[in-house]
């Protein structure tokens, strides 16, 4: 699966432009342009983040230095699933979290906890913009997800996955899937040693599967298809949040670490191939093949469209009827006020 071929990721809603990205970093701008407030000087803002591609933004904008111009500490903190990084935020051992932490999991602990986690830029993707993907070895006779049915399957780990896995398979024609939690780096090589037939996968998985010849894509964008009814549909499966206590404690340096972080989802939207090197180290991939991994999209949590609502509630509205949310979540109780 290829990336679109202009190299620029959009918006899921409305055009993320450079003056509304100006607009978003009035903050940061004013924080650069008083001497001696570029050196970090407010509280330590740790970041939990996953090994996806979907993280990109965060990455670059480390990399890159745009939290350190803003005069901002941020910590990078790696975790193994979702879950985990939700119950640091509960317990006050994180600030924040980068795109791809699942937007379900960081549901259930706002359930847990009203109000506790503001989302403020969500990771859509859908056939045009992959993230997610089921794999099966490159020699295997699988054609359809519904070949699968009765073999073994694997997903990442946490509650999220698991439910999406059964759900896609559920509706692919595959109904009975017991799937097996295995970490998202192991994903490839439990399918070439044999140990699985199929997995319920997330980039930059498929591409390493691909580059060493191991595994194939079966089908892509398949929570699109399977749970929203349409591969076009936006998922916002994953997204980046703050605490709302910190966000309280702290409003000015909250926005100035939005800003800061909008212009790494700026950087990738517009210079992707410049971005893409950054996976190297967040993520299994090498960075000399870091340019082959597909890309999700983005969406601010002022870009969200009519459709962008509609779509996520319904992704909301799964986990509800699977019992998984033993009560209704409104995604707008989820977002970023400013």
């Amino acid at each position: 699966m290829s990336r679109a071929s202009n190299k620029s990721i959009p918006s899921s809603g409305a055009k993320y432009s450079r003056r509304h990205m100006l607009k978003l970093g009035g903050a940061l701008a004013g924080t650069l342009a008083i001497p001696g407030l570029a050196r970090a000087a407010g509280p330590k803002i740790r970041v939990g983040y996953l090994p996806l591609s979907a993280g990109l933004p965060f990455y670059a904008a480390v990399e890159k230095g745009y939290f350190k111009e803003a005069g901002l500490d941020v910590e990078p903190i790696r975790f193994s699933s979702a879950q985990q990084i939700m119950e640091a935020m509960l317990a006050g051992r994180l600030e924040g979290c980068a795109n791809g932490t699942g937007t379900a999991t960081l549901a259930i602990g706002n359930i847990a906890e009203k109000g506790v986690f503001r989302l403020f830029c969500t990771n859509p993707s859908n056939k045009d913009h992959v993230l997610e993907e089921i794999l099966v070895a490159k020699a295997s006779p699988y054609k359809t997800l519904a070949d699968l049915k009765g073999k073994k399957i694997a997903c990442g780990p946490g509650i999220q996955n698991t439910t999406l896995c059964k759900g896609i398979f559920e509706g692919a024609g595959a109904p009975g899937v017991k799937p097996v939690e295995i970490p998202y780096e192991q994903h490839v090589a439990a399918i070439a040693a044999g140990q699985i037939d199929a997995c319920y996968a997330l980039e930059p998985m498929g591409t390493l599967g691909r580059i060493n010849g191991s595994t194939r894509v079966l089908e892509a964008a398949v929570v699109s298809h399977y749970v929203l009814g349409d591969p076009a549909a936006p998922w916002h499966g994953g997204a980046a949040a703050l605490g709302s206590a910190f966000v309280k404690a702290n409003p000015q340096v909250a926005k100035q670490f939005i800003a800061a972080y909008l212009h790494g989802v700026d950087l990738v939207r517009h210079s992707l191939d410049e971005a893409l090197v950054y996976l190297n180290g967040y993520t299994p991939i090498p960075a000399d093949l870091a340019k082959q991994v597909p890309m999700a999209s983005y969406a601010s949590y002022t870009e969200f469209s009519a459709d962008d609502v509609r779509y996520y509630q319904k992704f909301y509205d799964f986990f509800s009827q699977k019992g998984v949310f033993p009560e209704k979540v409104d995604v707008a109780s989820m977002l970023y006020k400013g």
